[in-house]
């Protein structure tokens, strides 16, 4: 073929279709994302973007009764990390309404009341895992520090998403950037259920090493904090801290009374159930709460 046949107009329209085609079929490139609007996103892999959070939805660090421990423990680490310093990827698992996600949030909250600005909350949700190496790429560069958040994070049999989560947090050639940590909620320790790792123990040929990799994914977290069944006496700590906050106008011993009726009707005591006894208390005294 010539190169006066090549400078042809229809070789050249060709070629534009041949450039647009591929154009359709390369994935969408990260949208550039302006990390000082706010100090709270919300990934959307769809778009590759970062939607930002006028105002978080959190409680008070004050507020939240009966995890002292492993508030402390998850709050200097988060400092740390937002002062440079080095800092472990945590996984809060454990009992149901105790206050996992709540504490994450309430952390944020005060280091960057102590240092306003320090440091960026980023969620990404379960179902979006495997686009967590593109949300990592588009933060390496960034001049904030972040933490990414997944809440109620866990893994089903034939869930192959996990190794994504795997391949950041550790194994990966870049690894996590050193401006990022991953935190995490759960109710299994292991992030998956328990019959899906005796299934794999029962049916392997090796049962040790089929199981190995998929709970090795919980190794990567330096912290594992544990959140236990609430106690009568936490739960009324609990109930009355928020009592006291809002101003509810009731005595101790009513206040007492209604919240152990509630709890049974609920079957259950949790940070969970306290706020929603709150919550309907208030309806019912005829009192604005804020939060």
């Amino acid at each position: 073929m010539t190169e006066k046949n090549l400078n042809s107009p229809e070789i050249t329209a060709l070629l534009g279709r041949i450039a647009q085609a591929l154009e359709r079929l390369a994935p969408p490139r990260p949208a550039a994302s302006d990390l000082t609007i706010a100090d709270a996103f919300v990934w959307q892999p769809q778009g590759m973007h970062l939607e930002p959070v006028p105002s978080v939805s959190r409680v008070d660090m004050r507020l939240l009764k009966g995890v002292d421990h492993v508030r402390d423990i998850l709050l200097e680490n988060t400092r740390r990390f937002a002062q440079g310093l080095p800092a472990n990827n945590a996984l809060l698992w454990g009992a149901r309404g105790m206050g996992k996600s709540s504490l994450v949030k309430a952390a944020h909250a005060s280091v960057n009341l102590a240092a306003p600005g320090a440091l960026l909350l980023i969620e990404i949700h379960r179902e979006d895992i495997e686009s967590l190496p593109a949300l990592m790429t588009l933060l390496r560069d960034a001049r904030r520090r972040a933490v990414i958040f997944c809440d109620d994070l866990s893994f089903d049999h034939d869930d192959t998403s996990y190794k994504a989560l795997k391949a950041v947090l550790d194994g990966g050639i870049e690894g996590r950037p050193a401006n990022v940590i991953f935190y995490a909620t759960s109710n299994r320790r292991h992030l998956m259920p328990r019959d899906m790792i005796e299934n794999e123990r029962s049916t392997a040929i090796n049962p040790s090493e089929a199981v190995e990799e998929k709970v090795s994914l919980s190794d990567r977290f330096g912290l594992w904090l544990g959140f236990h069944n609430c106690s009568q006496e936490d739960y009324f700590a609990m109930v009355e801290g928020y009592a006291d906050h809002f101003g509810l106008r009731i005595s101790k011993d009513d206040l007492r009374a209604g919240a152990i009726e509630w709890s049974a009707t609920r079957g259950a005591r949790s940070g969970r159930v306290a706020w929603q006894f709150i919550q309907d208390l208030a309806g019912r005294l005829g009192q604005q709460i804020d939060g």
